[in-house]
């Protein structure tokens, strides 16, 4: 038995490189956070253009309190071991009745790290169903290793490049993550994942934490940063960011934008001059 995950999730996340669902909060607690999201938004004119939905929890002090939730650390520990750094965050929203997607992908493959100890725990604070298209996955698809991308580009595509598995995704074997609001699911870095258009009445929205183990290293670039979450950091591979005292405040401004300078640079390498989309 794990912290939050019994045998069972704990031994699927490494057999399947998926578990869910993992409830965390009750269903007041994510309309809270859902609530103070949407506010968020509405102060700023939308949350895409400021943030990218990437590294949010170095300007909001609600998301850098999901990125620090006991029950979703305790669950990324039961699969990640007890060292954990918060290395990136993305917002995937989807509102009603649009045609947002997310083609069949790995998250690894941008992303420069030298190791595959990384999880990504995806937090509904609305309902995520087959109708508001919630994310599907391959089961056992993280054992494939890194498969070859095309970048598509494309609009309605959520991804950074949106980038897409250059070889044939059979469909029917894809499992369906269905969350309730409050629930999350944890799904590994090569996994190959996707999803489909919101066709329900209610926003789609998800906030997806990427947790990776001191260990890691970044190679596309200058040492990389990250929030130290739980446990230690015996390794320096990392310059460990802060998170931010009050929402939108000058440090945090500032800090963001520094680290958003670099990631941008290991995201988009090879796409220079090309428009691009959310951290995928």
């Amino acid at each position: 038995m794990g912290h939050i995950l019994d045998r069972d999730l704990i031994e699927q996340y490494h057999r399947e490189g998926y578990a869910a669902p993992i409830r965390i909060m009750d269903a007041a607690t994510a309309a809270a956070f859902r609530e103070r999201f949407e506010a968020y938004e509405a102060a700023n004119g939308g949350w895409y253009e400021l943030s990218k939905g990437q590294k949010l929890y170095l300007l909001k002090t609600w998301v850098a309190e999901l990125a620090m939730h006991p029950r979703i650390l305790d669950a990324v520990e039961d699969v990640l071991g007890p060292d954990i750094l918060a290395w990136g965050c993305s917002l995937f929203v989807k509102d009603a009745h649009t045609p947002s997607y997310v083609t069949w992908h790995q998250d690894a493959t941008y992303w420069g790290l030298d190791k595959p100890d990384v999880v990504t725990a995806w937090i509904a604070l609305s309902p995520a169903t087959a109708e508001s298209g919630a994310m599907k996955i391959i089961p056992g698809s993280h054992k494939w290793q890194q498969l070859e991308h095309r970048d598509t580009l494309a609009k309605e595509n959520l991804l950074t490049r949106g980038q897409e598995i250059a070889v044939e995704v059979n469909e029917a074997d894809a499992v369906l993550m269905a969350l309730e609001p409050g629930e999350i699911s944890l799904h590994h870095v090569l996994a190959a994942h996707a999803s489909e258009p919101n066709n329900s009445d209610d926003r789609r929205i998800g906030v997806a934490v990427r947790y990776v183990a001191p260990h890691v290293r970044q190679i596309n670039g200058d040492k990389d940063s990250a929030l130290l979450v739980r446990g230690e950091d015996r390794y320096g591979n990392f310059i460990h960011e802060t998170p931010p005292e009050a929402d939108m405040d000058a440090a945090a401004l500032a800090e963001h934008a520094r680290i958003m300078a670099f990631r941008q640079s290991v995201l988009y390498k090879g796409v220079e001059g090309k428009a691009a989309h959310v951290d995928s």
